[in-house]
């Protein structure tokens, strides 16, 4: 059986977590995260063959029924629960709204009111920013401002990030000014005829281009005060296609685009604010060629670049030892 808290006898020690719940565009998540490791449980939804995304009624659906399946896989017991947290929202501005949180956001909240604890909401992006720095060995970054990538499949954003309280403030300082790289990388699958999302098998498939062939270079944008385009890279990827070019340089050169476009940002931001550590979040970022060209750069495992609720745990638990509201 289960045991979600426990009253504790004088002496013995039981281990605190806080549990967090994040239900993205694409992933149905739940974590929990114990001051200093953490476990995720994640289940991508299920997108057809052709089809470039989901309805948000349809995303929202999905996530209510496989919520209790992916948070069975979670195994804490004989540990007390001392926060719940979700995401509930995309970013932490005022008008920042996506209704397939709402199915992460209810669960937790219900779950918190259930066992009497405190329960936390957190911005899906802050959650990404805080599993990247864990995973990366940098946990420090939530207590001094950086810089951080953003790059998914809906966010291509250059943020220059500041502590504020047990999370983070992240302000937009550059980024695309129209298509995101996840859009970009996606649009190139359905091109090429690669499953959605297409992120891994479009890195897989870009490794066998010769680097060296001019169909395979990508496109150096215009950056003006860290923003770029990326719709110019995706009409030159259907002409390369068009042309002849392989689909392995087509591939190539859709994520060069990209890296050559969050090349030239940085290095206006580093500029501007100093030298300060880049961490890289988000999908995008678990692409190995991006990794390749930035040595320097600060990056989560791959399984802690895509959409996860560990991130979401971690900051419940840094709030909830802050706050000192919890009681066992």
């Amino acid at each position: 059986m289960l045991t979600l808290r426990l009253t504790v006898s004088v002496g013995l020690s039981v281990k605190e977590i806080a549990v967090s719940f994040d239900t993205s565009n694409y992933t149905t998540s739940c974590a929990y995260f114990d001051g200093v490791a953490g476990v995720n449980a994640g289940r991508l939804l299920d997108v057809a063959p052709g089809q470039l995304g989901l309805r948000q009624s349809d995303a929202l659906f999905m996530h209510v029924r496989r919520l209790p399946e992916v948070f069975k896989e979670l195994d804490f017991q004989g540990a007390a629960v001392i926060a719940v947290g979700a995401s509930t929202k995309p970013r932490e501005t005022e008008n920042s709204y996506m209704p397939c949180f709402l199915a992460g956001a209810s669960q937790g909240a219900v779950l918190a009111r259930a066992l009497g604890v405190p329960f936390y909401e957190f911005s899906h992006q802050q959650g990404h920013i805080a599993a990247a720095a864990w995973s990366a060995g940098r946990v420090d970054l939530l207590d001094r401002p950086h810089l951080a990538w953003h790059l998914s499949g809906g966010t291509t954003e250059l943020l220059y990030v500041r502590p504020q309280g047990a999370a983070v403030v992240c302000e937009i300082i550059g980024g695309t000014t129209d298509v995101s790289a996840g859009q970009l990388i996606d649009r190139a699958g359905q091109l090429l005829g690669l499953p959605f999302p297409a992120g891994k098998a479009l890195d897989e498939l870009s490794g066998q281009a010769d680097g060296a062939s001019p169909h395979a270079k990508g496109l150096r944008p215009k950056v003006n005060e860290r923003a770029f385009s990326l719709s110019g890279a995706e009409h030159q990827m259907k002409k390369r296609l068009e042309s002849g070019a392989g689909k392995a340089e087509v591939a190539r050169f859709v994520l060069m685009s990209v890296i050559n476009a969050v090349s030239l940002a940085t290095e206006q931001a580093l500029k501007t604010y100093g030298d300060l550590p880049v961490l890289f979040s988000g999908g995008v970022a678990s692409n190995s060629l991006l990794r390749a060209h930035f040595p320097d750069g600060l990056f989560a495992e791959p399984k802690y670049s895509v959409d996860n609720a560990l991130g979401v745990a971690i900051l419940t638990y840094r709030a909830v030892k802050a706050d000192g509201t919890h009681h066992l």
